[in-house]
């Protein structure tokens, strides 16, 4: 799958997330090494601690099907913005190499690695 139809995964994805509190939706969609794709949206709890990030969804989600290696990530938002330190690092437990798409709602996105979100990471390997 190539970075077009993975950000519009994502993209696709953020029309689902539960985000009351918020108001800010997140989509993601994580592509496995082996082709296939999880995706997962952000859901938000009254208890704000309890609410869950669309990128930890969307791993959390692979992990469950048995997927453990992945190639890339898109994340959509409104305005693009990244990752939070700990999707970064639940991401980097899979591999610093994992290439990140931030995805404002519509336009160009940027492109950069888990490694480079997360500089100095600790984890497998690390």
């Amino acid at each position: 799958m190539d970075a077009p139809d993975l950000v519009q995964r994502a993209r696709d994805a953020r029309a689902n997330a539960y985000a009351p509190y918020s108001n800010y939706g997140v989509g993601a969609a994580l592509l496995a090494d082996d082709g296939r794709v999880f995706t997962g949206v952000n859901v938000e709890n009254a208890s704000y601690g309890l609410t869950v990030c669309a990128e930890r969804n969307a791993v959390f989600t692979a992990v469950a099907a048995g997927a453990r290696s992945f190639e890339a990530i898109a994340v959509a938002t409104e305005d693009g913005a990244s990752c939070c330190g700990a999707c970064r690092q639940v991401l980097f437990e899979f591999g610093g190499d994992v290439v990140v798409h931030l995805a404002p709602a519509d336009g160009a996105w940027t492109t950069t690695t888990v490694a480079d979100l997360l500089p100095e990471a600790f984890g497998p390997g690390a």
